[in-house]
């Protein structure tokens, strides 16, 4: 599980810089296609990723701060969309003849509403993580799905169909013909702070994990080397980054799909570990326990899991060639660790087999 979901997030942060590219291009047309585009999608990666070696109390208030300001331009187009609004529109099945992606629009649906669990990897730098997670979580949900909603709905409503323009960026198009070209350039500008925010905040959790499984002993120490400055692991930042840097030449649909794809393996075996876990030691000391029974838990999991399963069938051929490749490498890596751990060749930590024991005794 923890080679699912740490290469579904380290490939998820290519996603960032191709989409960020994908805004600029709408202004910088340069940008398009062939080296400099390859070369802006390298210099946003390192640039972002610098920014995130230099901690996470600068990250966290960027984030936020981004957060804020990437909101203010869709704001004010669903404000000057309202007059403009045909509510008919919204009911509208598509163009007659026009072919309609659903794989890429659940894809695209599920890689906007997920990784919501990533947020478990920086619990150890958060005050309180039982009351402040909860909180956060309903309340970051929430604002997630107007944020996504109301726009929609606006320019939707405000706009005449023309599906096959809907293509990555084409928010800023409509804010053009909402409102002029001041406002496209505003959406643009924003959608890229919004980007980077999305980005130092995959790239904490990416490395954070590193360093989570650098402590219990799944990968060696080195890993989970922090930096004698900003006390960040920047062994785990560089790992990451460099993953990113390697699948960023695809396009936004297969890095999409193939984080999604990955993703929901982790997550249906996170789902399976998380049941068994609370049959098995229900008396196990948690910082946060779900208020529901197990027939209650094993409901909530079942819903997201059909999901999951939806997004998995429709999934590429590629994707599968690349689910199963990344899934081989995940075995082969365990199996060399505990070769590495045995013949002790490379320095390991055993905090995970100690805490492992002492929930094992707390349980019998």
């Amino acid at each position: 599980m923890g080679s699912w979901k740490l290469l579904s997030g380290v490939i998820n942060l290519a996603s960032y810089p191709v989409l960020c590219v994908d805004y600029l291009k709408q202004v910088l047309p340069v940008f398009s296609s062939g080296f400099p585009r390859y070369l802006a999608i390298l210099f946003s990666t390192l640039f972002l990723s610098f920014l995130n070696y230099t901690g996470l109390t600068v990250v966290g208030y960027t984030a936020v701060c981004l957060g804020i300001a990437s909101l203010f331009p869709f704001i004010v187009l669903t404000l000057l969309s309202i007059p403009k609004i045909d509510a008919t529109r919204w009911i509208s099945l598509g163009q007659k003849g026009v072919q309609k992606y659903w794989t890429l629009f659940f894809n695209t649906l599920f890689w906007n509403l997920n990784f919501w669990d990533n947020v478990s990897t920086l619990a150890g730098e958060v005050d309180q993580p039982q009351k402040t997670y909860p909180i956060a979580l309903f309340s970051a949900g929430i604002f997630t799905c107007l944020s996504y909603l109301i726009p929609l709905l606006a320019a939707t409503g405000a706009t005449s169909l023309d599906q096959e323009k809907w293509v990555d960026g084409y928010f800023a198009d409509l804010a053009a013909m909402i409102a002029g070209k001041w406002l496209k350039y505003w959406v643009e500008i924003g959608a890229v702070l919004s980007v980077i925010g999305l980005y130092e905040a995959q790239l904490s959790s990416c490395a954070y994990q590193i360093l989570g499984m650098a402590n219990i002993g799944v990968v060696p120490r080195f890993f989970g080397v922090r930096s004698k400055w900003f006390s960040t692991p920047w062994v785990g930042i560089l790992i990451s980054t460099m993953i990113a840097l390697a699948v960023s030449y695809l396009t936004f649909a297969d890095i999409i799909s193939s984080v999604n794809f990955l993703y929901s393996l982790g997550m249906l075996l996170e789902f399976a570990s998380f049941l068994w876990l609370r049959r098995k030691m229900p008396s196990l000391k948690r910082p946060y326990k779900v208020p529901l029974p197990v027939a209650g838990l094993l409901i909530m999991c079942i819903v997201p899991s059909v999901f999951l399963v939806y997004v998995m069938v429709v999934a590429s051929k590629t994707v599968y060639i690349v689910g199963a490749l990344l899934t081989l490498f995940g075995i082969i890596w365990y199996f060399l660790m505990k070769l590495c751990k045995l013949k002790m060749w490379i320095e390991f930590d055993n905090a995970g087999e100690k805490d492992a024991d002492e929930a094992a005794d707390e349980d019998e």
